[in-house]
Formats: structure tokens, C-alpha cells, sequence
């Protein structure tokens, strides 16, 4: 029996349970759960077919493991908060399940990607004969897959990397984020940072960019960020000599976040408020839109890829890889928009190709330490189709 257990009830959980509801030969029986009940109750209600539903706390692995002896699925698939990747990873250990996750690990009083704490789950995990994915998103996940698959079948090897990331849709709402407004705000407000020649470089928040002309979209303005792919693929694609990692942001975007840091609303060091300690981030978390709302209202697009220089054969070769993703064809489908969308089917991949087997490996690992061909395929069957050029 093929039973998934789905800890989150956002955008990509909400994408994700579609997606693997629609494979019921793979996907035998879902369980979605959540700390908020009632949240997977609505998504449920909504599918084609019965799913059953669960309350959980993710970050008590108690709770999860309590869940997981209940549930006995074979794979457990976190979309809640990155903060608690380590507790459900622990849970999974002790019962002894499959592990797959989008966004690495972050410490909640600290505004830092690192997959230190991660990693040190892979010989717990190999012994015990059960397998940790990490990353299993679009960026991370997919971008670490289109690099493997242009080693494998295009160069004999990479030496520069730019992962870019544009998001040319329009909301039109002043100011919203497109996934959970804490962790995106925490992630673009930390310091650039990349990788040349064998060490890292630190730039100040959103210093460096430039112009790049994506395909279906245009000229676009895109700055340098520090992304958690970044740490895993210097670890693991050979002889790498730069990577970089780019977003686009409108002006308009930067114009609101910069008044936001002046004022002290992206802090994550409590303050006092009438006498209790709250998180300026988490309370403007709070009056900030909920990025599933934006959906309906959502239109243009997505262009996620990877820019690869390199050699074959001897020779200077440059390539790039990409997806391009339409928001209002998301929510058609599946009631999402495409940030959600880019991220919640492959999750649902990653889970398909665990439980066929094709990717079944005992251990922890990212996603461009397996076969990238399985992945790429199903990426054009279920919705993502992916475009490639030589430059």
C-alpha cells in the first residue's frame, strides 16, 4: 500500500495532494495534516477523491511520530515551515520512514540556509534503510536536476552556473509575497552570497545586479541572492569554479520592502509590546495577504532556469535549461498560482519516483545526486515542461 503522509495545508500542499490525488495507481491513500485541521478539511473537500485528514504540531516530532505509528504510510512528504524539517525528520527516523522535503533547514532565530543539520541525518538514515530527500522543490530541486542533466548528456564539465529565477506575473496588490511571507522576507533581507573560485563571497542584500532577457518574458531586472542549492551543488557537481544565484524584483517590490527594513518590520529579534515579546516579521506575517488569495487574481508569468558554462569536448560550450510557467493555466488547473505550482508538482514527482523505486536510495541526499533523466521526463508529462538551448 502506497500511503503518503502530507504534513502542510499551504499553496504547495494544496498543489502537491492535487497532483498525487490525480495518480491513484501510485498514490494509493493520501493523509493530509496540518496544525490547523480545518485547512486540510477545505482542501480535501475540493478533490476528486476521499483523502483523509489529520491535526499535527511539526515541530514536536512526538506529535509527528505519534501521527506516522498512526497513519503507516511509506513516505512522508513536509511542506509545512522549514523550521521543522529536523523534527520531522527525527520522527521519520525513529518509525523508520521515507523522508521528502522543498526548503532546507532554518532556524528560527536566525535568518540562514544551511543543510549542515540535514546531512547529519544520512548514515542515521542508511542504517535504519530508509531514504531522506532534500530540496525536492523547484529552487531547490528542479535547478539542481537541470545542472545534473546537462553534465550528463551535454558537457564533460561545468564550470559557471547562474540559477535565475523571474516572476513577471502581477497580483495587483500593492505589496504580497508569493509563498509564506516570513521566510521570503527572511531570505531576500539576508546578505548575497556565491561562489568563485574555491571560496565564498558576501555582498549586501540585493547590491549586485543586472539585466537579463528571458524567453516568453523580456528584459528583466534580476539581483544576486544567497539560495540553499547553492551549498549542496558546490558540494556535489565537480570541478564547479562559479555559481551564482538571481530573482527579479519590480521596483515597486524593493521600493515597499525597503520602507519595511527602515521602519523595523522585517526584524525577527522580538520587541516588547504592551508588555510582550512579539517578532516584528511574524506580525507583519500577519497584515500581509495570504499568497494561496493572490491566485485567483494572478497573471503572466514564470521563467525559472539555469544559465551553464562548460566544455565538451575540448570545447567552450554555454547552455541554458528552463521552465517557463503560466500563473492563470495554474489556477485553472489546480486553483494555484505558479509559485505554488512550480514547487508543489515536483514534490509530487520526487514522491512518485521514491515510491516506483526508480530513486529509492537509503541515505540523505539532494536532488542532483540521482538520475536526472526519470525526473525531466515526468516534469513534461505533469505540467512543467521544460525548454533548452544552446547560446
Amino acid at each position: 500500500m502506497n500511503r503518503v503522509l502530507i504534513i502542510g495545508a499551504g499553496g504547495v500542499a494544496n498543489v502537491t495532494v492535487r497532483k498525487c490525488a490525480a495518480l491513484p495507481d501510485v498514490f494509493h491513500e493520501i493523509v493530509l495534516a496540518s496544525r490547523t485541521k480545518e485547512k486540510c478539511d477545505r482542501i480535501a473537500a475540493d478533490l476528486p477523491r476521499p483523502i483523509r485528514t489529520a491535526a499535527v504540531d511539526a515541530s514536536d516530532p512526538k506529535q509527528v511520530g505519534d501521527l506516522i505509528h498512526a497513519v503507516k504510510p511509506r513516505l512522508v512528504v513536509h511542506l509545512a515551515l522549514p523550521y521543522q524539517d529536523l523534527a520531522v525528520m527525527q520522527a521519520c527516523l525513529e518509525k523508520g520512514v521515507d523522508y521528502l522535503d522543498t526548503a532546507n533547514y532554518e532556524s528560527p532565530e536566525e535568518a540562514r540556509f544551511e543543510y549542515r543539520q540535514q546531512w547529519a541525518f544520512h548514515e542515521p538514515y542508511a542504517e535504519k534503510g530508509i531514504m531522506g530527500l532534500l530540496g525536492c522543490g523547484f529552487d531547490p530541486g528542479v535547478t539542481n536536476l537541470f545542472i545534473a542533466y546537462a553534465l550528463k548528456h551535454h558537457f564533460d564539465a561545468i564550470e559557471e552556473v547562474d540559477i535565475m529565477d523571474c516572476n513577471a506575473g502581477s497580483h495587483g496588490l500593492p505589496f504580497a509575497t508569493n509563498f509564506n511571507p516570513e521566510i521570503n522576507i527572511r531570505e531576500i533581507t539576508q546578505k548575497g552570497r556565491y561562489w568563485e573560485n574555491g571560496q565564498w563571497k558576501e555582498t549586501e542584500p540585493l547590491a549586485v545586479h543586472k539585466t537579463f532577457d528571458f524567453p516568453e518574458i523580456g528584459p528583466r531586472e534580476m539581483y544576486l541572492m544567497y539560495h540553499e542549492e547553492l551549498e549542496s551543488l558546490v558540494r556535489n557537481i565537480p570541478g564547479l569554479k562559479a555559481i551564482r544565484f538571481w530573482m527579479t524584483f519590480s521596483e515597486s517590490y524593493l521600493t515597499h520592502l525597503r520602507v519595511l527594513q527602515n521602519v523595523g518590520l522585517t526584524r525577527i529579534e522580538p520587541v516588547l509590546f504592551e508588555g510582550r515579546p512579539i517578532v516584528p516579521l511574524q506580525f507583519l506575517k500577519a497584515l500581509l495577504p495570504d499568497p494561496a488569495s493572490l491566485a485567483p487574481r494572478y497573471t503572466g508569468k514564470t521563467n525559472i532556469g539555469c544559465l551553464i558554462r562548460g566544455r565538451k569536448n575540448g570545447q567552450p560550450r554555454t547552455y541554458y535549461i528552463y521552465n517557463v510557467c503560466d500563473h492563470a493555466a495554474c489556477y485553472r488547473e489546480v486553483k494555484a498560482q505558479a509559485i505554488s505550482y512550480t514547487t508543489g508538482v515536483p514534490a509530487m514527482i520526487g514522491s512518485k519516483l521514491i515510491l516506483e523505486g526508480v530513486w529509492r536510495r537509503p541515505g540523505v541526499w539532494n536532488t542532483e545526486q540521482l538520475d536526472p533523466d526519470p525526473f525531466l521526463a515526468d516534469l513534461n508529462r505533469f505540467g512543467l515542461p521544460w525548454q533548452e538551448k544552446f547560446l
